[in-house]
């Protein structure tokens, strides 16, 4: 007859491992905001920007702040300063709200200025 083994002890959670997140979720997280904080801008348009493109720096270390550059197209004219803020505060508040990581800095770069289509 086989003994009972009894289940083996379990620490804390904290203490029992780690979650690591790729950074092509954090890229797509950031994308994803980047394209819902731009949908206004470019409603009614009929000429429309490349999608934006993202790179994420994750430090090594446990717990600390991401950062994230995104290129993105804006719509010309339009008030490019709000757009960019815009686009900011949406990633950050995105991948703080679906990932719980701190975000540094999120760089914005203006690759192309998309003025309205002739018609």
């Amino acid at each position: 007859m086989a003994a009972l083994v009894p289940a083996p002890a379990h620490g804390d959670p904290g203490t029992r491992g780690r979650l690591r997140i790729a950074d092509r979720v954090y890229a797509r997280i950031a994308a994803r905001a980047a394209r819902e904080a731009l949908d206004g801008a470019w409603q009614g348009r009929t000429a429309r920007g490349a999608p934006p493109t993202v790179s994420v720096n994750t430090p090594s270390t446990q717990g600390a702040p991401v950062t994230v550059r995104v290129a993105v197209d804006l719509p010309f004219p339009a008030d490019l300063t709000a757009l960019a803020r815009a686009v900011k505060d949406r990633i950050g508040a995105d991948v703080r709200a679906l990932t719980a990581t701190r975000v540094a800095e999120v760089v914005v770069v203006v690759e192309h200025l998309v003025p309205e289509a002739a018609g």
